[in-house]
């Protein structure tokens, strides 16, 4: 028995040696990180930009591999391509300039171990100098004026459904159907209030693009905002699949409907219903009377600049990389904001004369209604951006003159760090009167 102790004390110890011998690295082999020559990526124009790239093996500095890449302007093919090599645990790619402002793209490749890696970033030239292509029509407030004149007529009944199921300790969460610009025209949205007695301020929240179920939102009533969460297209989110489906079907390409007439354009009654959204909100009884925000991202960011130009109840917006910016932008030799018309060599999903389409999209360019803002807002958005280029989107920041914060990450594309999020939510209790 003594015996077997032994051998099962040295068996044990030999595992003990052997699982000390490999035990997991805490970190990769190799590791690499991309940079640039100017740490916040941002050149003059004129100014040559490089990627800066740091490899390490091991531990040691990587050398004599080898780097390709190519690059170009904001959304359009590479005008430029090329090779460079890892010394001493750095590759230099100089990838070229802008003569005016803007934002350009660089694509890296290389190889090490039997592994692929490749990388893309944009960088800016002088991006605060960025003019909007987006024309204004003289007559856009009349225009406005007069659709939310006739929206408005429109009687407010309204239908609300509670959803306990969706509900929390802190917040109640409703389905509300609201009659917007027309007879028989709805959005819906998912109303969330803290369950706490008091008076609070208002947050509209438009959505993102697609034709999709909207998501109740109780985040924003957690931090003390009573908040309506809409979708743009009249499908409750209660719907079935099959009929989500269908919907779909018909309305994937709502972003190219009607564009050959201002008044037909499919974003006309989006617009109205996110002003009535906002209408709505401020008839609420627990409504504080004078704290109306609006916040989104994308399409959602959009219609939250739309929104704050529209609606004078409104007295701040929060506006992630707004889509519908400066749309003739190709055009002109230029990125446009998404949906991304008149992309050169590219099949459209418009089929109207560029010209007439233009003349009607100057009506609905965000552009236009950041240049009428007169409150405070919030911008934020990332340079690797290629759903809402980057170039269109600061086109618009710049044409606010408005007082504004804008909050830039430039690794992230079509998404958002949590704390830029967490920063638009400290900014607008900032704004709270």
């Amino acid at each position: 028995m003594k015996n077997i102790f032994v051998l099962l004390l040295l068996v044990l110890g030999e595992f003990h040696v052997a699982s000390a011998q490999i035990t997991k690295a805490p970190r990769a082999y190799f590791d690499y990180l991309v940079t640039t020559t100017h740490p916040d990526r941002c050149y003059h124009t004129g100014e040559e930009a490089a990627v800066r790239i740091l490899g390490f093996a091991g531990g040691l500095p990587l050398d004599s591999v080898q780097v390709t890449f190519e690059a170009g302007n904001d959304m359009f093919p590479a005008d430029k391509k090329g090779v460079a090599l890892f010394r001493n645990g750095e590759a230099i790619v100089p990838f070229g300039t802008m003569q005016d402002p803007g934002f350009r793209y660089c694509n890296i490749r290389f190889s090490f171990n039997g592994e692929n890696y490749k990388e893309t970033l944009k960088v800016a030239f002088s991006p605060e100098k960025i003019q909007s292509i987006a024309e204004m029509p003289e007559d856009f407030l009349k225009f406005w004026t007069k659709a939310m004149k006739q929206a408005a007529k429109v009687p407010m009944d309204v239908e609300i459904t509670p959803l306990p199921d969706l509900s929390t300790e802190k917040v109640e969460v409703s389905l509300v159907k609201l009659p917007c610009s027309k007879k028989g025209r709805y959005i819906y949205g998912y109303l969330s209030k803290p369950r706490a007695e008091g008076k609070y301020p208002v947050l509209m929240v438009p959505p993102g693009a697609g034709v999709k179920r909207t998501s109740s939102m109780s985040s924003y009533a957690e931090e003390g905002f009573i908040t309506l969460a809409i979708e743009i297209h009249g499908i409750s989110p209660l719907v079935s699949d099959e009929e989500m489906k269908t919907k779909q079907a018909q309305l994937g390409d709502y972003m190219y409907m009607g564009m050959a007439d201002r008044d037909s354009y499919y974003y006309k009654d989006v617009y109205l219903g996110c002003v009535r959204a906002v209408d709505y909100l401020c008839s609420l009884p627990e409504f504080d009377g004078k704290n109306v925000g609006v916040c989104g991202g994308s399409q959602g960011g959009a219609l939250s600049i739309v929104t704050a130009a529209l609606n004078k109840r409104v007295n701040f917006v929060a506006a992630f990389y707004p889509a519908l910016c400066d749309l003739p932008g190709f055009l002109k030799g230029r990125a446009g904001g998404w949906p991304r018309l008149f992309v050169p060599g590219k099949e459209q999903k418009q089929t109207v004369d560029a010209a007439i389409a233009c003349q009607t999209l100057s009506y609905y360019d965000v552009v236009n209604f950041a240049r009428t803002l007169s409150i405070p807002g919030f911008y934020s958005f990332g340079y690797n951006d290629n759903t809402c280029p980057p170039t269109s989107v600061q086109a618009a920041i710049n044409a606010v003159t408005a007082p504004k914060v804008v909050v830039i990450t430039p690794t992230s594309s079509h998404w958002r760090f949590p704390e830029s999020n967490r920063k638009s939510i400290e900014w607008m209790k900032t704004q709270l009167r």
